[in-house]
This record gives structure tokens, C-alpha cells and sequence, in this order.
């Protein structure tokens, strides 16, 4: 909406965001924004253990080079 507003061309929009027809764009610029604002509020983010990730040693043995070739054997 931002995009729409600044360049007032529902065609740069429709461009910008990779749309082959101008008609799904168009799908966008009807939703009320207040049932936008509804959705994002009625998301709940999910609880994520903080801290670092540590890969473990059979993660980093598949990702060497020639791994993925020797288990389709």
C-alpha cells in the first residue's frame, strides 16, 4: 500500500511485487485495512528457545562435499 500511495500506479505495484496480471494486484488494494491490522494481531509469535544454534557432527558430514552421492549408494 505504501508503494501505491507513493508512485499512484497500479502498475508499478503490480511490477514491483512480481505479479503476472494486474488483477491479483488489484485483489490487495480492496482488504479493509482494519481487518489487515485485525490479522496481524491475532498472530501469535511463536516461543523460540534463545541461544545458539549447534550443529551436530552428522550435519556437518552431510554437507561435505561428495556426502549426498555416497547415500544413494
Amino acid at each position: 500500500m505504501s508503494v501505491l500511495q507513493a508512485t499512484k500506479d497500479l502498475r508499478k505495484v503490480s511490477l514491483w511485487l512480481g505479479h503476472a496480471h494486474m488483477q491479483t494486484t488489484e485483489i490487495y488494494t480492496r482488504a479493509d485495512p482494519s481487518v489487515k491490522l485485525e490479522a496481524l494481531e491475532a498472530i501469535v509469535p511463536p516461543n523460540l528457545r534463545s541461544g545458539r544454534f549447534k550443529a551436530t557432527d552428522e550435519l556437518i558430514a552431510s554437507l561435505r562435499p561428495g556426502s549426498l552421492m555416497q547415500r544413494k549408494k
